[in-house]
């Protein structure tokens, strides 16, 4: 950094910190996750929308259990009993965990069935079980069951010759009691319900059934001759995060692979029965699992709302939210040619600020690295990939670029979890056509969001380069809120470049100008700036912190905003999911507001805004305030110097921490409160939909993202 990050001791300046000062974070999460389940209990909320959260709650409380629980439950076996900055044990985080996460799926499958259900069969969308369908509809599943059904099934007997199957995670499964009829001897039996067919099978025009009653309802077919005395429906959750041990002589992708491998048979941290289930059954499920009582949840069926998703992808836009298009950037539209924006003409007048999705993707970033892929004075792309879809055109436009002749380097994280076998393929994808394929340092994922082109400019090479906060994902970047800087400045590409030398090669340079990179100095370029506005307010010159993350949990930095806090200093935070900080409380953090926004689209940006004593510094980038981001990631923070984007950053800010706005407020005791409505009973402002109306209103037509 060209500035000294020499920190400021405030401590004699403030009272000592209480040791309760953090909030627990899996409680948090647990937290986080209710604020979506009350989404769907929104009864204003379109109906469609309301399913959806459903779903996203289903799926958020999966790879919870997958990886946080798993977690826990690991440090419990091997008898670790430190305890978490908030002060309790392992073993009281989990019986915590369990217990709140418990409540929420009851919560969950009650509003299923006791609103959202009904209110979709109103609507003519019925999910129906077995007992509900009509002759005529079981007669018409007959063909779809032998055709399709029956010939991938396998039931698995369980007895002294046939050891207790193993059963996959997240896959639905059917305990089977059957009895020969001429020996009397009852056996047990389990059939997995293949997750490569449809979740609900379609027996009407919007009306479905579960796939596991059509394959109880076919029982017979699979044990002719026998009696089938019973059959119940269980999912098993395991522990699924992968670990992998790298070393510099090892080849990561190799490592990985055998990884994967064994995630298959992580063990088990949740079981989901139906609530009808017999209690000899369950017995013998609990006991050959290995699972604890504890971690057993009755649910009516059908089990796994994830499947929700079926019924959301109806076209049905009655019932969703109003249809939005993403436009062309307004910087971006003032250099278009030929119906498309000329993206490097218009970096060269100057940085551009996009805010996805409300700024169409494909008409900025996606269009940059198509025109680079196809520009003739192009030399070279470099490309970080974290996430990305399998139909990509980013990656397509890097293969373009390779295979016309071009230096195409791609940093692809093999280990961004749960898409690491995808990202083997796509890594070998590029490898096959050319593009140099490298998977960063030994010991950190690579989490950062750069783009960087070089253009040979009549004898001049120019550096363009994109710096985000999202992943360059097409299809999520319609869905998730972020914010990305094109940028043909000469100091932001000399740090790009830097970096880039540093995660291919051996650089052990850390010396950026507008760039804060982690694990180097994200942590203390953060405090050392929360230490200024100290002295700043001290001195009575203009000081305000205001954060905008997904997460913040260290303990670091959730200090030193305390130690800022407990002299005065305002401090205003939007956090989408974990805060561990406490909000609001006196002689702590009487100054600090949290506040968090959820809605149609995923809150994901993140920015630091400092007042800086009335030069206000801003900085947008990939870094949550979480140790993994800080401690074990290369992560970027990009300090914007332009006054108009300063200025609509600050505003996006002020709309986020507005009174009129809807949004949870974290309250002293640890409690989060929505305050959607008004004194009057009328609905706040909703964020998101306030800026699909007013982003661009001077543009016209529609680009589609």
């Amino acid at each position: 950094m060209s500035e000294s990050l020499e920190v400021v001791d405030v401590t004699s300046e403030s009272q000592e910190l209480p040791d309760d000062r953090f909030i627990d974070r899996e409680l948090s999460w647990i937290a986080f996750n209710r604020r979506v389940l009350e989404l769907a209990e929104d009864p204003e909320a379109p109906l469609l929308e309301r399913t959806k959260f459903l779903a996203i709650f289903a799926s958020n409380l999966d790879e919870f259990y997958m990886v946080r629980v798993a977690g826990l439950r690991r440090r419990i076996a091997t008898g670790i009993a430190q305890r978490a900055a908030s002060g309790l044990l392992p073993r009281e985080v989990h019986e915590a965990v369990l217990a709140e996460s418990h409540g929420l799926m009851r919560r969950h499958a009650d509003l299923f069935h006791e609103e959202i259900l009904p209110a979709l069969a109103q609507e003519g969308i019925e999910l129906a079980r077995w007992t509900e369908l009509t002759d005529e509809e079981r007669l018409n599943t007959d063909e779809f069951f032998q055709n399709h059904v029956f010939p991938v099934l396998t039931p698995l007997a369980v007895d002294p010759a046939h050891p207790f199957p193993y059963i996959s995670g997240l896959s639905i499964s059917l305990a089977v009691a059957i009895r020969n009829p001429e020996t009397g001897i009852e056996y047990f039996a389990r059939v997995k319900v293949p997750e490569t067919l449809p979740r609900f099978v379609q027996v009407g025009s919007q009306r479905f059934t579960p796939l596991e009653d059509l394959i109880a309802a076919n029982l017979e077919a699979l044990f002719p001759g026998m009696e089938i005395l019973q059959h119940h429906t269980f999912r098993v959750t395991r522990n699924e995060d992968v670990e992998v041990e790298e070393d510099d002589a090892e080849n990561l992708l190799k490592a990985l692979e055998r990884e994967l491998m064994r995630r298959r048979f992580g063990p088990p941290v949740r079981l989901e029965v139906e609530e009808s289930i017999d209690d000899d059954v369950l017995d013998l499920l609990v006991r050959e699992l290995g699972v604890n009582e504890e971690e057993v949840v009755k649910l009516p069926g059908p089990l796994d709302l994830t499947g929700l998703w079926t019924l959301v992808n109806l076209d049905r836009d009655d019932l969703k939210d109003p249809a939005f298009l993403p436009k062309t950037n307004a910087e971006l539209v003032e250099a278009e040619t030929a119906s498309e924006p000329d993206v490097f003409e218009a970096m060269k007048r100057g940085d551009v600020l996009l805010h996805h999705p409300y700024d169409s993707f494909s008409t900025s970033v996606q269009r940059f690295l198509e025109q680079a892929a196809a520009d003739r004075k192009v030399l070279a792309i470099k490309q970080t990939l974290y996430r990305t879809s399998g139909d990509s055109p980013i990656i397509d436009a890097l293969i373009d670029a390779a295979q016309a002749g071009k230096q195409v380097l791609a940093l692809v994280e093999i280990k961004a979890r749960f898409d690491e076998e995808a990202n083997i393929t796509w890594a070998r994808k590029l490898e096959r056509a050319g593009v140099h394929v490298v998977y960063g340092l030994v010991g950190l994922k690579t989490h950062c969001k750069l783009s960087m082109v070089v253009r040979d400019e009549g004898g001049k090479l120019v550096r363009y380069c994109h710096i985000g906060t999202g992943n360059y994902h097409p299809k999520t970047a319609r869905l998730y809120e972020d914010l990305g800087v094109l940028s043909a400045n000469e100091e932001v590409g000399e740090d790009v470049a830097n970096l880039f030398n540093r995660l291919s090669g051996y650089s052990l340079n850390t010396d950026y100008d507008r760039l804060l990179v982690a694990p180097h100095d994200v942590r203390s370029g953060l405090v050392h700036r929360i230490d200024r506005e100290i002295e700043n307010f001290q001195n009575g010159l203009p000081a305000r912190i205001r954060f905008k993350c997904n997460s913040i949990v260290d303990e670091q930095i959730i200090d030193s905003l305390y130690r800022a806090s407990q002299v005065g200093v305002p401090v205003d935070i939007c956090v989408r999911g974990i805060c561990a900080l406490r909000a609001g409380v006196p002689g702590l953090s009487e100054t600090i507001q949290v506040r968090s926004i959820l809605g149609r689209f995923l809150e994901h940006s993140r920015i630091y805004e400092f007042a800086n004593g009335g030069d206000t510094e801003v900085f947008i980038g990939s870094a949550d305030l979480m140790h993994r981001n800080l401690d074990r990631r290369v992560e970027t923070l990009l300090r914007i110097p332009e006054e108009h984007h300063i200025a609509e950053i600050a505003n996006l800010l002020d709309l986020s921490f507005d009174e009129g706005t809807a949004s949870w407020h974290l309250e002293s005791d640890n409690t989060w409160r929505g305050v959607l409505r008004d004194s009057n009973g009328e609905r706040l402002m909703d964020l998101q939909t306030h800026l699909i109306n007013t982003r661009h209103s001077r543009l016209s037509g529609q680009i589609p993202g």
